[in-house]
């Protein structure tokens, strides 16, 4: 059961390789359960339309990404309340990692979330990492 912070979900759009697109990969091989919520995807949508994403990004690529989410992650609902981060809008995806029962959440926020390491069960991962642990 595994949290893909947005950045991760756009950086795989962005380039067919690297970890990413691996994890993107191994996502739509079942190698593991993608967890998400409503606000998650509103944020991805909202993501997707910026001047510079949509500009590198092919509409019918986000809408696949868009339609697979809906499809085969799972929602994990109404959403705890999580006041952790240092950036307050990152809270909402420590909140899916609670809420769904998160094994892993993957972030390339150096900054943000991957300082915490963990959120209660949840180990906090990078990319790189969590490819790893995939290999």
């Amino acid at each position: 059961r595994v949290v893909l912070d947005t950045n991760i979900l756009i950086s795989s759009l962005l380039s067919a390789e690297g970890p990413p697109a691996i994890i993107y990969q191994a996502w739509s091989e079942n190698r593991f359960s993608l967890l998400t919520c409503e606000r998650q995807m509103d944020e991805l949508r909202r993501t997707l339309r910026k001047p510079a994403i949509a500009a590198r990004v092919r509409p019918h690529h986000a809408g696949r990404l868009i339609n697979r989410l809906f499809s085969r992650a799972v929602d994990v609902g109404r959403l705890p309340e999580v006041l952790r981060s240092n950036d307050p809008d990152d809270n909402f995806i420590l909140a899916i990692a609670e809420a769904g029962s998160a094994d892993y959440l993957v972030s390339g926020d150096h900054d943000g979330l991957l300082v915490l390491r963990r959120h209660r069960r949840t180990r906090i991962l990078s990319p790189r990492a969590f490819v790893s642990l995939l290999a």
